[in-house]
């Protein structure tokens, strides 16, 4: 199947298949292996935590690249925490998919209700994962990653933040995502490396992979400590 997406760079022989990855370690060895020639650049490799943050331990580890996080979290359902009508970036940036909000019937004040909940649980994540620390990264390439894309609103907040903070260039690595979010990010990247592009009504990210779990926010900053110890001995050798 062709797509009219500029700068997607996919693996043929895992469109529309489901299961074709272990695990988050292992997806994130298949996208270094696509991500190669950024191998000991100055590119920084930014993961959207939690469940991103294992597979841009992977790609910063096998690619020797610096790697942080981006905060970006979706605005969820009162009525079901796993699904969501936009996301709230690391700087504020707020995209809504208004059209489902219609669809749903969700008033005024329930929005805004969500909308204040996910900007507080952005902030507490940037405090506990970055502790405030500005993220610097003006005039530099990002690859912005995740372990995959539903409807693609959290990446798009973070994209969008990215441009805010005016990158040269927004890369974008997951291992799976629904066309249609492809579609949409399209316009506000400038690569995107999937090796697992899927479509149809039905669609699961945990169903790219054979172990899936939810990552918890104390694993993912353990994988981020241990890198950073692992970069400061590669920096003394």
């Amino acid at each position: 199947m062709s797509t009219s997406i500029p700068g997607l760079v996919e693996l043929p022989e895992f469109r529309d298949r489901v299961r074709v990855f272990q695990d988050r370690e292992e997806a994130g060895k298949v996208l270094s292996k696509m991500l190669r020639e950024f191998r000991n650049t100055d590119t920084l490799v930014l993961a959207i935590p939690s469940g991103g943050v294992p597979v841009g331990v992977i790609l910063a580890r096998i690619l020797h690249l610096n790697l942080d996080v981006a905060v970006s979290s979706k605005v969820t359902l009162p009525w079901n925490p796993e699904a969501g009508y936009g996301a709230v970036a690391f700087d504020g940036t707020v995209v809504l998919n208004h059209d489902l909000i219609e669809r749903l019937g969700l008033d005024e004040a329930t929005t805004k209700q969500g909308l204040n909940l996910t900007r507080d649980k952005v902030k507490r994540r940037v405090q506990k994962f970055r502790e405030n620390n500005k993220l610097d990264i003006r005039d530099r390439r990002v690859i912005l990653t995740d372990d995959g894309l539903a409807s693609g609103y959290t990446l798009l907040a973070a994209l969008q933040a990215l441009e805010n903070q005016k990158v040269k260039e927004r890369i974008v690595a997951t291992p799976t995502a629904h066309l249609d979010a492809l579609e949409m990010l399209k316009s506000h990247l400038d690569t995107v490396f999937c090796p697992n592009v899927r479509s149809g009504w039905s669609f699961a990210v945990a169903d790219a992979y054979h172990y899936w779990s939810d990552v918890e926010e104390d694993e993912a900053v353990a994988l981020l400590k241990k890198f950073r110890q692992e970069k400061e001995r590669w920096n003394e050798k």
